[in-house]
């Protein structure tokens, strides 16, 4: 196991992610994620083993998967299909841990007592406002990638917003996009190799 820049040892498993939530690349981003977390509306944690505010790629998913495990983490070693996804194209074109950090667009976790439903405008407009309340915690960011439809809504805010950071558009890495065309895959993988490109 190795430890950078004040991060948690690699190999630790979700579960055992929580007593790291104070570590120096994810205090500040803990404490605004309980800060943003009010009445009915929960936000996930930063996943202690990413880059947390020393990242300099941030990855915009749509939003936190339908699951009730707790604590929740937005990481690239969730179980869902899309994270799984996610996290083999990440290694393939060698984007590390500590470069990297992983959020969704429309943040908050899901209510299991309601169906499941696409995101309302109204929804995908709070989630854009948080984001960019969000995205000055990381004072290190260069690129951000933003993953699907849903999450490339908010590139002309952020651009407007943040015109020093360069914004990427890849398709959202869940398998119902992925299998779509042979195509998709190689436009995420590379796009994310531009993102590491923009780095070096």
């Amino acid at each position: 196991m190795s430890t950078h820049q004040g991060t948690a040892p690699l190999g630790i498993s979700l579960e055992a992610r929580e007593i790291f939530l104070l570590m120096p690349n994810v205090a500040q981003l803990t404490r605004w994620v309980i800060s943003q977390s009010t009445g009915d509306k929960t936000l996930p944690y930063f996943d202690p083993l990413d880059g947390g505010v020393y990242a300099k790629i941030l990855i915009l998913l749509e939003s936190p998967a339908r699951t009730v495990s707790r604590a929740r983490y937005v990481s690239r070693d969730n179980p869902g299909p899309a994270q799984r996804n996610l996290k083999s194209f990440m290694e393939q074109v060698g984007l590390e841990r500590r470069e990297t950090v992983i959020w969704n667009l429309y943040p908050w976790l899901p209510d299991l007592e309601k169906p499941k439903a696409s995101l309302r405008r109204a929804q995908i407009e709070e989630g854009i406002e948080k984001l960019i309340t969000l995205l000055p915690h990381f004072p290190d960011l260069a690129t951000v990638v933003f993953a699907g439809r849903v999450a490339q809504q908010a590139m002309l805010r952020v651009r407007h917003a943040f015109p020093d950071i360069s914004l990427l558009e890849m398709p959202h890495p869940s398998p119902l996009s992925v299998c779509t065309h042979p195509s998709v895959r190689q436009r995420i993988l590379s796009t994310l190799r531009d993102a590491k490109q923009s780095i070096e």
